[in-house]
């Protein structure tokens, strides 16, 4: 029953496993709050985007089947960019040009085609819920470590105290690439070893 709902979280984990959403992965992850407002925002957009695309699929013509979810994935997008703008502006103006580029996210047009226009609201919700919190997860992880590492804080609250010597590297662009990779290392080092155990 809840399988839908876990496997974008571990086995299906939309960037960690299947690599999808890196550009707003690298752009957003330089602080926790940014990090935890693009999870927020790519979550609500396809929890609305999988649901509506499953609730009118049988309406859809199969020639504009395409263009069709993307205007349901832009109508939403536009919907939370302006919500963002009246009640996080902070994290709107730290974000960016990258929430109107959740609307060409892969991760969301490919779970509208391959999950939500050939199965039923409740299984959408799961999917959309458990990739959303999967994706959300992984911006995360990322984030904490650059941003700890970084800048010796969390959520902008110091802690490692004065005499850390932050690795400022971290916080640059650069440090995106690197904390992925240390990440995407660790993640199939313990993804080989599960199979191993198991296989």
């Amino acid at each position: 029953m809840l399988k839908e709902l876990t496997k974008g979280i571990i086995k299906e984990n939309p960037l960690f496993v299947q690599l999808l959403g890196v550009c707003p992965s690298l752009a957003t992850t330089g602080s926790l709050t940014n990090a935890l407002g693009m999870g927020a925002a790519f979550t609500m957009v396809l929890i609305g985007s999988n649901l509506i695309i499953s609730a009118i699929k049988s309406f859809i013509p199969e020639q504009v089947r395409i263009p069709s979810y993307i205007v349901v994935i832009a109508s939403l997008v536009t919907v939370i960019e302006m919500l963002m703008e009246a009640f996080v502006p902070d994290i709107y103006a730290a974000l960016g040009i990258f929430i109107p580029l959740i609307v060409v996210n892969c991760i969301i047009l490919g779970r509208a085609e391959a999950f939500a226009s050939k199965h039923g609201l409740w299984s959408s919700l799961q999917d959309a819920v458990g990739m959303g919190i999967g994706f959300t997860l992984a911006l995360t992880i990322i984030a904490t470590f650059r941003e700890l590492l970084g800048t010796g804080k969390l959520l902008g609250i110091p802690v490692l105290g004065a005499a850390y010597q932050p690795m400022l590297i971290l916080i640059l662009p650069a440090g995106a690439f690197i904390t992925m990779g240390f990440v995407f290392a660790a993640v199939n080092y313990l993804r080989q070893r599960n199979e191993v155990r198991h296989g």
